[in-house]
């Protein structure tokens, strides 16, 4: 089950990567961040870690449900072009990220040895991560780049759990609390670009 979840994982964050539509790259990362708190909730459960179970929760009200309404909220209000412009052509994409994939798990293999049951989640965490840092890079409008960053939010949410097993609960609520900031900063950001 674990591996069809991590599965499903890089393959919407992948998607999110070739999305030239902006609803549609709303939905992507709400389908990843629901495969996101699945994990958690699916691991809280195999180590009776109660505390991940509400990171898993909490991540599928906030990321999987209010966050991308929010957005498309925005989107509404301001009146956003809703066709999202890559710098880089989908030609190149296509070949940039099977070699970014590659490329991320030579470049762990040495630090994934010290992990026996995780190795290949958390070397699938750290591809999400780079992939969510080329999305940031390759795409021009500001929705773009927040959702390469709440994916990068994700990627590390994940790379905590399979690393190391479990997070502290107060860790956790930092990210919740980043995510909650992150929010306020897009609303002033968004009323900004209104005034203009």
């Amino acid at each position: 089950m674990i591996n069809i979840l991590m599965g499903l994982f890089l393959a919407t964050l992948i998607s999110e990567l070739f999305t030239t539509r902006l609803y549609r790259l709303f939905a992507w990362y709400a389908i990843n961040s629901l495969m996101l708190g699945l994990i958690a909730i699916y691991n809280g459960n195999k180590i009776d870690d109660s505390a991940m179970i509400i990171a898993g929760i909490l991540t599928l009200i906030f990321k999987f449900i209010i966050i991308p309404y929010i957005l498309k909220y925005f989107v509404g209000h301001f009146g956003i072009n809703r066709k999202v412009t890559p710098s880089v052509p989908i030609h190149y994409a296509i070949i940039l990220v099977p070699l970014m994939l590659v490329f991320t798990f030579y470049l762990i293999t040495p630090i994934i040895k010290n992990f026996t049951f995780t190795s290949n989640y958390v070397a699938i965490a750290i591809s999400a991560l780079f992939l969510s840092l080329v999305m940031i890079i390759e795409h021009k409008d500001m929705l773009s780049k927040i959702i390469g960053f709440l994916s990068i939010e994700n990627s590390l949410f994940l790379l905590g759990i399979t690393a190391t097993n479990g997070m502290p609960m107060l860790v956790e609520l930092g990210i919740f609390f980043d995510l909650m900031m992150f929010i306020v900063v897009i609303n002033l950001l968004f009323k900004y670009q209104g005034e203009q």
